[in-house]
């Protein structure tokens, strides 16, 4: 399994950031004030067990709760904390932001950085999709489906919840900060 330090390295110097502020759609809240971050190549992955890489860098910068499994082919949030994913195999189109929202094709070194409240779901997929997913430390995720989930409490409970001190991928100064600043 790779080190600390061998996780660290694994990250790109220059990170190349793509974001969207999503608005509500529907039955899902999105986030108002906080944009879907996505880190393109973020990550040199080994050939071998490249699952651990991301786990080990998310957890140097506190984003906790590492499971490796892919992403729910139907339309879901997470109203109590926010969300990384990093592409380990396969590639997969991922709608963001409900029906309307923005759909994005990731492979593996990308990472998906998900704010509280927006919508998720994989369109598609080839190859046998592997993700690491995490959350911030102190966040407790819970998975709410558009249908089932009472909007304007889902809506309120996303906007309270706090911006991580740390980027899961390039620590206390990465561009997470910059971007969510508060």
């Amino acid at each position: 399994m790779p080190s600390k330090s061998d996780a660290a390295n694994a990250t790109t110097a220059s990170p190349r950031v793509v974001s969207h502020l999503l608005a509500a759609d529907g039955d899902i809240p999105n986030n108002p004030r906080l944009p879907l971050l996505l880190y393109p190549s973020a990550v040199d992955l080994p050939e071998h067990d490249p699952a651990a890489v991301f786990e080990r860098l998310f957890a140097a910068n506190d984003w906790v709760g590492c499971w490796r499994n892919g992403i729910f082919p139907f339309h879901h949030f997470h109203s109590s904390a926010h969300e990384v994913l990093g592409i380990y195999a396969g590639s997969a189109v991922v709608q963001f932001g409900g029906e309307n929202g923005v759909s994005v094709t990731v492979v593996p070194g990308d990472v998906v950085i998900i704010p509280a409240g927006v919508g998720h779901k994989k369109l598609s997929s080839s190859g046998a999709l592997g993700v690491v997913g995490a959350y911030p430390g102190g966040q407790q995720p819970d998975v709410c489906h558009p249908e089932r989930a009472s909007y304007q409490r889902a809506a309120e409970q996303a906007a309270r919840v706090f911006v991580p001190p740390c980027d899961p991928v390039h620590g206390p100064g990465g561009p997470l900060r910059m971007a969510w600043a508060q």
